[in-house]
């Protein structure tokens, strides 16, 4: 079993000299944490055109063709190099299917201020809903989501941010504090804000804790 210490610092090495074959080892290693990112910031009005795998497959010819610039970059995560092409490639695939070829798709859902992918509101909102309500309730999540989102829209942006790569995400403090260039604690300390504003406007939604127990 490879070690951090170990085989996994020896493809850091070797990505730095721009070895492919480290980058599809590595990519391979965090394809499970970069599907998770695909997953949950992926438009909800793309759900069943864009499959995840795709993405991911065309981030992974991104970074490819970038890899010369890895040693370039402040960071020395990996990981994060690579979130951050999976990213703007899903941002490519977002203007690609949600722009002006597609307009018929915003009367979905709104795009707010003209971006092209769903906001972090949003797709918080969609994973909390998706996790408490049957399918079978489509209107009825819907209406759910439009509530929970404006709920969510009162707390601040950067705790969401905080709340959706720490919790959906799933990145450590460390990385989080990275991402966003802030420090350890305060990323730290927001999370925690975060998590609890976040119970107390749940907690303040009519139905939304008693969703799935209602089989009228």
């Amino acid at each position: 079993m490879t070690t951090r210490s170990g085989d996994h610092h020896e493809l850091d090495r070797r990505l730095e000299k721009g070895d492919e074959q480290a980058l599809a080892a590595l990519f391979a290693l965090h394809r499970e944490r970069l599907w998770r990112t695909v997953n949950f910031r992926l438009d909800r009005r793309l759900r069943g055109r864009v499959d995840p795998d795709d993405v991911l497959q065309e981030g992974y010819l991104a970074a490819a063709q970038r890899i010369e610039h890895y040693r370039s970059l402040d960071t020395r995560s990996p990981f994060l190099w690579l979130r951050l092409i999976v990213s703007q490639t899903m941002i490519d695939v977002h203007r690609l299917h949600l722009g002006a070829q597609m307009r018929d798709a915003d009367r979905e859902i709104a795009i707010q201020d003209g971006a092209y992918s769903q906001s972090t509101c949003t797709s918080l909102a969609v994973q909390l809903v998706g996790k408490l309500t049957s399918p079978s309730k489509a209107a009825a999540r819907g209406e759910m989501i439009e509530r929970v989102e404006q709920a969510i829209a009162e707390m601040d942006p950067l705790d969401q941010e905080v709340l959706a790569l720490r919790h959906f995400e799933e990145l450590t403090n460390i990385e989080v504090a990275e991402v966003l260039g802030i420090q350890q604690k305060a990323a730290s300390i927001r999370y925690i804000r975060a998590i609890k504003r976040l119970k107390d406007i749940m907690s303040h939604l009519p139905g939304f804790f008693s969703e799935d127990r209602d089989d009228g």
